[in-house]
């Protein structure tokens, strides 16, 4: 018989933090579980004077998508991009991409603007870095913060779309708000990514990887 009444009263149920009560997939049960849309924290990578940050466990078939949170990326080399490439198996990370771009920006004066199609920026099956941001400085308070979401990246059957937004605050005092839409073009699964400068280090900076159930 189908469950139709709870007594709440009578629960025995361990207390979860960050989960909630819900039907079980047979609908004749009740379990503790994840809210569903929440983001499940899997890592966090702290940059310090760092080549590059490699995320190669984590992604993998447990969730259908994936967001990276960037924080306060500060490069240590002045007017630099940060950039991302992908693994589809092996150890390079050099996963063929086809991407578009777009960019808006704004002086701190306000007096120079724009709206514009970057295409300068945007890949067609290639196998090189992503650039994800605008042009950052290596002064104190210039830095990059955004996130990228990766879509199915253990799928085998389709390609690996990916979609990123994020924000610079560049030199001569203007604010670089990037979005960024493509796909890895492989059946293969993406099983890992490399974060880097253009040219330089990764001076300071936090990386958060979450899956969203």
């Amino acid at each position: 018989m189908a469950l139709s009444k709870v007594n709440f009263n009578s629960l025995n149920l361990t207390p979860t933090a960050s989960k909630v009560v819900k039907f079980n997939s047979n609908n004749n049960g009740i379990e503790a579980g994840d809210v569903g849309g929440s983001m499940v924290l899997i890592s966090t990578s702290t940059a310090s004077s760092s080549s590059t940050i490699d995320i190669t466990s984590g992604i993998d078939s447990t969730y259908k998508e994936y967001i990276f949170k960037f924080i306060d990326i500060h490069p240590a080399t002045d007017s630099v991009h940060f950039q991302i490439n992908f693994r589809d198996g092996g150890s390079d990370f050099d996963a063929t991409k086809t991407t578009t771009n777009f960019d808006a920006y704004q002086n701190e004066a306000g007096n120079s603007t724009d709206l514009q199609y970057v295409t300068g920026l945007d890949l067609a099956q290639s196998t090189g870095v992503l650039k994800l941001s605008g042009t950052i400085g290596n002064q104190n308070d210039e830095s990059f913060s955004g996130f990228l979401h990766l879509f199915d990246p253990s799928d085998t059957t389709f390609v690996k779309h990916f979609i990123c937004r994020g924000n610079t605050y560049s030199q001569n005092d203007i604010s670089v708000d990037m979005y960024i839409a493509g796909y890895c073009n492989t059946t293969a699964a993406i099983d890992g990514v490399q974060f880097s400068m253009s040219s330089g280090n990764i001076d300071s900076g936090t990386i958060k990887l979450y899956g969203v159930s």
